[in-house]
């Protein structure tokens, strides 16, 4: 139902710009799919949130990982329900941990201390983490995400050493951690994805 329209709006445009080649259109059909899905989406992880009583702090954990997330990038799945399971057990989890999995100050400084280090290597070998669908291919806005990406998860990261409340902490370090394994070359293998831009360079090579 979701491929039908959004292959129909995606049609509809490309009768309306004529100019319009295969390869944009492509491209436009992926955003729409993005927009479209993106709206039931959020509505199902918030009900699972609720039905497991963390709905404040999956919210929580969805718009504070945001900003890193959407700088940095990272993979997606493939199918529309793997997008939803993938995205319950990622906001979710985050919020169950950090409900759950309370950090010790001394704790806390030393671990979000690693991950600040881990990010920051990742930013630089991975960020932005495109897709095969929509590569970044422009030099300029890639480095400008990174530098965001750099930007984005240092400030999380002092947040969450100096915010008092230990959950909202918790699911800052929490989400920072996973937003930042999410744009590794392993995470993309596990889950069959490419980086956008090493695929069309190397297309552009042939």
């Amino acid at each position: 139902m979701i491929d039908k329209f959004c292959d129909y709006l995606t049609t509809k445009i490309r009768k309306e710009n004529p100019e319009i080649d295969d390869e944009r259109a492509e491209v436009i059909n992926y955003g729409i799919h993005l927009i479209v899905g993106e709206f039931p989406k959020f509505f199902i992880i918030m009900g699972v949130a609720l039905i497991l009583g963390i709905l404040d702090l999956t919210i929580l954990a969805y718009f504070l990982v945001l900003p890193f997330r959407g700088a940095s990038g990272g993979f997606h799945l493939k199918t529309h329900i793997g997008c939803i399971v993938g995205s319950i057990v990622f906001f979710c989890g985050i919020g169950l941990l950090g409900k759950y999995l309370i950090l010790g100050t001394v704790t806390k400084y030393i671990i979000a201390s690693v991950i600040w280090v881990f990010g920051m290597i990742m930013v630089k070998l991975y960020a932005p983490a495109d897709t095969e669908n929509v590569p970044i291919i422009s030099e300029n806005e890639r480095k400008k995400k990174r530098i965001l990406s750099y930007i984005t998860l240092t400030l999380s990261i002092v947040i969450a050493l100096f915010i008092k409340n230990e959950v909202i902490s918790n699911i800052i370090i929490y989400g920072m951690l996973f937003q930042s394994l999410s744009i590794t070359r392993f995470a993309y293998s596990l889950t069959n994805n490419k980086y956008g831009y090493e695929v069309y360079s190397a297309s552009q090579e042939v």
